[in-house]
């Protein structure tokens, strides 16, 4: 009962007041001038809560914005430069500077959205991945260890026996550094060989 009785009371204070501002000897509230009574610079806790702190003070500085009717003087200036030179421009040349700038505005979104088109396809490109990891793992364990490659050799590059010299060993062709070989039958005194070449004993003259 408590909430209806002040709902009826509201309603009733609500249908006053539209009474008399809909009477004709109200004056329009639009034509009105509001003027602040109270400024202070302290903060006002109602007025921060009535404008949702957007409004902590109502002092000398904010009221001339806040209860502004009309813009800047230079603004109203401009304004009215604006509309007369609108006012000026007949309807065929209008038309065709809204032409002109829808088309200039086309333009322009088309190369936003090919620069946009371009960048996204670049990203892809360069995350897209362009080698095969098993093939380049394979490539490094061949060339660092030699897995996978074959032990055979090419037909003539095996093992060949130094004429002249019955019961010659084998000489392996292609050795690096120098190489004692022992060769079997041969006389007591060695001679050292150099990837396959017999090198002459110390004190005789090379043959060549």
């Amino acid at each position: 009962p408590s909430v209806l009785d002040s709902f009826a009371l509201l309603s009733g204070q609500l249908n006053t007041l539209n009474k008399v501002l809909k009477h004709e000897k109200t004056p329009l509230l639009r034509n009105q001038v509001i003027i602040p009574l109270v400024l202070s610079p302290d903060r006002d806790e109602e007025i921060m809560r009535q404008t949702e702190g957007r409004v902590p003070v109502f002092s000398h500085e904010v009221v001339p914005d806040h209860l502004r009717t009309k813009p800047d003087p230079e603004v109203e200036e401009q304004e009215k430069q604006l509309i007369t030179d609108a006012a000026r421009i007949s309807p065929d040349a209008a038309q065709k500077q809204i032409q002109s700038l829808n088309k200039m505005c086309s333009n322009l979104l088309e190369k936003i959205s090919k620069e946009e088109r371009e960048s996204e396809s670049g990203g892809l490109r360069q995350n897209k991945q362009t080698f095969n990891p098993a093939d380049t793992n394979a490539l490094v364990a061949a060339v660092a260890f030699g897995k996978g490659l074959s032990n055979r050799r090419p037909p003539g590059s095996g093992a060949s026996v130094q004429s002249g010299q019955p019961g010659a060993g084998a000489i392996i062709a292609g050795a690096s550094g120098m190489q004692q070989v022992p060769m079997t039958g041969a006389p007591a005194q060695q001679q050292p060989m150099l990837a396959g070449v017999q090198m002459a004993p110390a004190g005789q003259p090379g043959k060549f």
